[in-house]
């Protein structure tokens, strides 16, 4: 596998042109790939988007990264800079390397009710700071929830503002949107919705944390809506026999179908399973880890292109460590695939 590098103003992107191992990450219309900044041999990510497929869609990454240039939060994975290309579009964005939030709950040992809690209070934290700041993420589900390092207290991140939307604190909003599992009822009866969206997708998370499987499934779309449309769901047994009632509380005050009668993130902090010292220490590990092995097993990509491993392959490189030698080519910036030269200069796509 050759290994090649290529400049994007100021940071030098590797670039696999055999495969995408550097890659950590894909959506729809992009790829993320590590790069380093020149001046202090700092690792971010950069965000690649081929320009075409913006065509139509400009609101849309102009909302993104007028969400993203907004907000400034410990929790909330911040965009750094913007540049652009003849083809692609490209945000440089902090770089967490701590992997996916089910991931490390399999990789523990030891996991309780406690350590669920303190995830879920972060989570709060950073939505709470969204909402004041009058932005709705809209699509808060486990894959968007990182970990900033590796660190064994590492702070959990919120990443993917493709879905936020910026209203005012009383606002209302209408388009469907978010992913299946974790939307709430009254986006999919298509009535106008607020904030109260998010709150719910946190009780989905938090119900998923203590159990390890969603309280909504079904493999027929239209069942599963119905589901969620009737907030249908249960505490099951044996699953849910050493969870504490007050996380069971703590859920069902988030999954209430009426978004009027749901706590907000501020209310849901100062509930004790939260705020105080309800929720409890044994050890759920093996339960939670099996059901979610079950029930979230990752595709064969994004195993391979998991971010942790990118990082220490990043780290051989730059030490001169690495068995792969450097390509003597570059890619041709329009294949697709590779990042290609950039300038910050004559950005069409400002930080407003």
């Amino acid at each position: 596998m050759c290994v090649c590098t290529q400049y994007v103003c100021m940071y030098v992107v590797y670039v696999c042109t055999v495969c995408t191992v550097c890659m950590y990450n894909m959506g729809a219309f992009s790829e993320v790939v590590l790069a380093e900044e020149l001046k202090t041999m700092r690792l971010v990510a950069i965000k690649c988007i081929p320009k075409k497929a913006l065509e139509g869609k400009e609101s849309n990454i102009e909302n993104e990264i007028a969400v993203l240039h907004k907000i400034k939060h410990a929790n909330i994975v911040s965009l750094e800079e913007i540049f652009e290309s003849k083809s692609h579009l490209y945000l440089v964005m902090q770089l967490v390397s701590g992997g996916e939030l089910f991931d490390r709950i399999i990789e523990k040992g030891f996991y309780t009710e406690k350590d669920a809690s303190k995830l879920i209070q972060q989570i709060l934290d950073a939505v709470k700071y969204l909402h004041d700041m009058g932005i709705v993420h809209r699509d808060l589900k486990p894959e968007n929830l990182l970990y900033d390092s590796m660190d064994e207290d590492s702070k959990i991140m919120i990443s993917d503002f493709g879905l936020s939307k910026i209203e005012g604190s009383d606002s209302v909003m209408s388009t469907a949107c978010g992913t299946p599992g974790y939307v709430a009822p009254e986006v999919l009866a298509q009535k106008p919705y607020s904030k109260a969206v998010d709150c719910w997708s946190i009780g989905v998370i938090a119900y998923i944390l203590l159990c390890g499987y969603p309280p909504f499934y079904d493999e027929n779309d239209a069942k599963l809506f119905e589901q969620i449309l009737k907030a249908e769901y249960e505490f099951d047994s044996p699953y849910w026999d050493d969870i504490s009632d007050s996380a069971k509380d703590f859920i069902v005050h988030l999954m209430q179908k009426d978004p009027n009668a749901r706590y907000t993130c501020d209310q849901a902090l100062q509930h004790p399973w939260i705020a105080g010292d309800t929720a409890l220490e044994k050890n759920i590990h093996e339960s939670v880890s099996a059901q979610i092995k079950k029930n979230f097993a990752k595709s064969k990509w994004k195993q391979a292109f998991n971010a942790t491993a990118v990082v220490r392959h990043m780290r051989r490189l730059q030490l001169g460590t690495s068995n792969e030698g450097p390509s003597p080519t570059l890619p041709e910036e329009d294949g697709g695939t590779t990042c290609g030269l950039a300038t910050r200069t004559h950005c069409n796509y400002s930080m407003k």
